[in-house]
């Protein structure tokens, strides 16, 4: 009845991940309770829960990601723990757990971290930057959040309920057959990219849509904000590479489940087939990532340099230019495997090729902040740590585009370092520098200065300690995924990376302490006019945090800075505009369809993986019957009256007022 499930799959002899797990469940348990006992739990279920606000489902991925990047973060520590301890020595991780460990660290830092964080900014602020009241498919937008929460949740249910996989953050067969990963592990990574890969793809889809078709009147493209530009690129490349990754993994499934032979060594398979095919998805996702990172960088440099972007045309046809030619340089993940040289050659020019639009925003972001009065509050300090980091990173990946070069380095220490100097430097860099940017957007009031310039340095220099090292040690011929290792001269390169990893996490409580004391103190920091940054997009227009239907009337955009420029004639004529007449505005109805079907998927999930198939079928029933009760709700909107939205604006305006005496017209 229940398939391979039973009490052996509980680690009863891993006293490790229960004690994890038990931490996790009372932290859990305990928010619950006091959320209930609070009396919090409707307003919960009715203004998060089951919200298609586009800006609280942004708000929720973020949470996502901040709570599986101490989770992930977790599993770096002990990875690190353990080979600096590890030398002739068996450590204290077990060959088996210790593979579990960075396959899953990996998995959650790059599918439950890096993709939630960039989609939930995405999510917030296109729609604001766009001068629209939501997303284009507003139900669509939750249940691809809470597939996306399903797949990370099934992820961590292995840490406790059998095993995670063995195989690295890609299942790369013949490993991941039956004959070589017999248990679940591979199992819960396939089910778990599989069901939260259909929510970012309806991600993917909305967002595409949203940007060229819900934007206010006169925003046209060559008037967009920068954000929405990298938005563009990196859901296009959502929409065309993540249909690869759900079939590659299709197949492998169909391999472990049914017999089938795609990637078997005999029977017709062919294992080079996977590799090709996960790349094709694989580099194309390193560029969905960094592409709104890049964006956000833009918004952060013009911003605190005080000036418009530099050479914003050349930045959006390097965006274009990133867009299609990442989808032209998969093959240099795997030089080592036998294309030949003239293949390897026109995939190693092809990715010195990138480069070149990726230098171009590097020189625009300069210029941009060439001769103008550079604050550095901790947005910008991120994004000049990017501009340093991230040039270094991109100069070792331009070295292991050469193949012969990539042949001494593969698979060593040193592909490691790049790997998190472009990601770590890159996206998590620029995740950190939105969320700092847009969190008085969010909530009303601004993060603490003290602490977020504090966090920065611990992180800055603990990325530096952490990982110049493993340069040196790949150089020195140590691969990655080692639990232990018998040469003493690595040894002190990995005291000095484990050394970097506890800066980081001293970066991280810094962090989580400016969270609490930012809320704490939150009317001291309290964002009155709805533009602390003194910005020049669109989404300062509004209070902070914006209402529900985001601004009061639709506004007609006229040139490149919609906003700044309505600000300027403001301050030079000390006068806001005359008011205008306001009318009721209808907005998409709350659903609790994205969660119910997210809990009915993971249902489905974990009965998948533990081959109980009439549980399968009863969740997939269930799932498809809350579609079919959604289909036929006969209200979709519900209306905001025009008195609510006139007191709103109205309380915003006389703010905004207020503050113009004390801003003067910038040239």
């Amino acid at each position: 009845m229940w398939g391979k499930l039973s009490w052996a799959a509980i680690p009863l002899d891993e006293p490790l991940p229960l004690v994890s797990a038990a931490i996790v469940g009372l932290v859990l348990l305990g928010t619950f309770a006091w959320v209930v006992a609070k009396g919090h739990l409707p307003y919960l279920w009715k203004e998060w829960l089951t919200s298609v606000d586009h800006k609280k489902i942004g708000i929720m991925y973020i949470i996502l990601a901040l709570v599986m990047l101490l989770r992930g973060f977790s599993d770096a520590l002990l990875m690190r723990a353990q080979q600096a301890v590890a030398l002739n020595a068996p450590g204290f991780l077990p060959p088996d757990h210790y593979n579990q460990i960075f396959s899953a660290h990996g998995t959650l830092m790059i599918f439950f971290v890096a993709m939630p964080f960039v989609i939930g900014l995405m999510n917030f602020v296109v729609p604001l930057q766009l001068g629209g009241r939501d997303v284009a498919f507003p139900t669509l937008n939750s249940v691809g959040f809470w597939l996306t929460a399903t797949g990370a949740l099934l992820v961590n249910v292995s840490l406790v309920v059998g095993e995670f996989a063995r195989t690295g953050w890609l299942p790369y067969p013949p490993l991941s057959e039956l004959a070589y990963s017999p248990g679940v592990g591979v199992d819960y990574y396939l089910w778990s990219l599989q069901i939260s890969g259909v929510g970012t793809l309806l991600s993917g889809i909305n967002l595409v849509t949203t940007v060229l078709k819900v934007r206010a009147p006169g925003m046209t493209y060559l008037r967009m904000p920068m954000f929405c530009w990298t938005t563009l690129a990196s859901n296009l490349l959502i929409v065309a590479a993540f249909p690869i990754l759900t079939a590659t993994l299709a197949m492998l499934l169909l391999d472990r489940y049914l017999g089938f032979h795609f990637f078997t060594n005999d029977g017709g398979g062919n294992a080079m087939m996977f590799m090709n095919l996960i790349w094709a998805w694989g580099h194309p996702e390193v560029y969905i990532l960094i592409l709104p990172a890049f964006g956000i960088f833009s918004e952060v440099a013009s911003t605190f340099s005080s000036k418009p972007l530099f050479g914003y045309r050349s930045m959006v046809v390097a965006t274009m230019a990133i867009c299609i030619i990442s989808f032209m340089v998969w093959l240099h993940h795997f030089f080592t495997m036998g294309a030949g040289p003239n293949v390897n050659a026109i995939f190693g020019i092809a990715t010195m090729v990138i480069a070149v639009p990726t230098g171009v925003k590097i020189f625009n972001w300069l210029f941009t902040m060439y001769g103008g009065r550079i604050r550095f509050s901790p947005p910008m300090l991120w994004t000049i740590g990017f501009m340093v980091t991230f040039v270094i990173g991109g100069m070792t990946g331009v070295l292991l585009a050469v193949p012969p070069a990539d042949f001494v380095l593969h698979n060593s220490l040193f592909l490691v370092a790049h790997f998190h100097n472009v990601i770590i430097g890159g996206v998590l860099f620029g995740a950190f520098a939105g969320y700092e940017y847009w969190f008085p957007k969010a909530f009303g009031f601004k993060l603490h200065e003290g602490f977020g310039k504090a966090a920065f340095w611990f992180w800055m220099i603990g990325f530096y300690v952490a990982f110049m090292p493993l340069y040196v040690l790949g150089l020195m011929g140590m691969t990655r995924r080692m639990q232990h290792y018998n040469v003493p001269e690595w040894q002190p390169w990995l005291h000095l990376a484990a050394f970097g990893a506890v800066l980081i996490a001293i970066g991280i409580a810094l962090q989580v302490a400016q969270l609490v004391w930012s809320i704490r103190r939150r009317a001291e920091l309290r964002d009155l006019t709805g533009d602390p940054w003194n910005g020049r997009s669109l989404e300062w227009s509004m209070p902070s945090p914006p209402p529900m239907f985001n601004f009061a009337v639709l506004p007609d955009v006229e040139g490149e800075e919609a906003y700044w420029a309505i600000k300027q004639r403001a301050i030079e004529r000390q006068a806001l505009r005359p008011e205008p007449e306001y009318t009721d505005i209808h907005m998409p109805r709350n659903s609790p369809v994205g969660f119910i079907c997210a809990f009915f998927a993971t249902i489905m999930g974990f009965a998948l993986i533990w081959h109980i198939w009439w549980l399968v079928l009863v969740a997939l029933v269930c799932a498809y019957a809350t579609f079919v009760v959604f289909a036929w709700r006969d209200q979709h909107e519900e209306p905001v009256p025009a008195a609510t939205i006139a007191e709103i604006d109205r309380a915003n305006r006389s703010a905004r007022r207020d503050a113009l005496a004390n801003l003067q017209p910038v040239t």
